[in-house]
């Protein structure tokens, strides 16, 4: 269409290769090409000069106007590469997305104004292609996957519960004493699970537990443990608060906690990932590493 153009605008296919940067012979090509898929003659054509048909001149009218709004949309989209605009879909743990996320957003919002963020909160691992996410954040050992990821910090699993249960049931001293207790699972760990929790810094010792609450949210869990429901064995960055206010107590048992693996920030691997995600990453990196969760 832009070769058409050209060369209407400067009745010669040679003018319009000059301009385009192509040979006569490509620029010929084109119009050739365009006037077999269109079925149409453009130009009737002479050793001096082209002039449009019927056809071609209402063709001409459409190009003319067709021609910057692709220009435009080009544009636009290739400004997205470099500058940060646009929807950013981010899905996010619930608890670490509101405790930890929805608090920096504010700041990042007066940083880069044309940026809207959607921030999806689920536990579940939703696929970030298929769910069309521009990236997500994500607690624990990563699987591996055509996804790019970056470090955000570490997270360790801390044993606890409330004063009141312990002064009830009594306070364990090895993992196997947990046998004998009301154990809160989270189900959707690979540390725990309805019949065992996982210890040693690979998982590797099994403890079988059982208990009458089963949750797939954290905060549901450490509500129930600081009521002084039974135990639970959760992220450093879920019970810490309930912790500094003496609502849980930490347990030492005589094995230590499975490794949580860290927390990381993934996105679809793109050699240009567009500015939007580039810039959030970026603010996240930079947040938890002067803040660490």
């Amino acid at each position: 269409m832009r070769v058409f153009v050209e060369a209407a605008t400067a009745g010669s296919l040679s003018a319009a290769g000059r301009h385009l940067g192509m040979s006569p012979a490509m620029a010929t090509k084109h119009v050739n090409a365009l006037e077999a898929r269109l079925g149409v003659k453009l130009f009737h054509r002479s050793t001096r000069r082209l002039n449009l048909t019927e056809a071609g001149a209402n063709y001409l009218e459409a190009c003319q106007r067709i021609l910057p709004e692709i220009a435009a949309a080009e544009a636009e989209a290739a400004s997205q590469r470099v500058k940060a605009t646009g929807l950013l879909r981010m899905n996010v743990p619930l608890s670490f997305g509101v405790r930890y996320v929805a608090p920096l957003l504010n700041e990042f919002s007066h940083r880069h104004p044309e940026v809207t963020v959607e921030l999806g909160l689920n536990d579940a691992m939703l696929d970030l292609i298929e769910g069309n996410w521009d990236m997500a954040i994500r607690v624990g050992h990563l699987a591996d996957s055509n996804l790019q990821a970056r470090r955000l910090g570490d997270s360790c699993l801390i044993v606890c519960a409330a004063p009141s249960y312990l002064d009830r049931r009594g306070v364990p001293r090895t993992v196997q004493e947990l046998t004998q207790h009301n154990c809160l699972s989270y189900i959707m760990s690979s540390t725990q699970n309805r019949q065992h929790w996982a210890f040693g810094s690979k998982g590797e010792i099994k403890v079988a537990v059982h208990g009458d609450l089963l949750a797939n949210n954290g905060d549901a869990l450490v509500a129930a443990a600081v009521a002084g429901q039974g135990i639970i064995y959760q992220p450093h960055f879920i019970v810490c608060e309930a912790l500094r206010r003496g609502e849980l107590v930490a347990l030492e048992l005589d094995k230590p906690a499975a490794a949580l693996g860290g927390i990381h920030v993934l996105y679809p691997q793109d050699r240009r990932p567009p500015a939007k995600v580039r810039v959030m990453v970026d603010y996240l990196a930079e947040a938890f590493s002067s803040s660490p969760p």
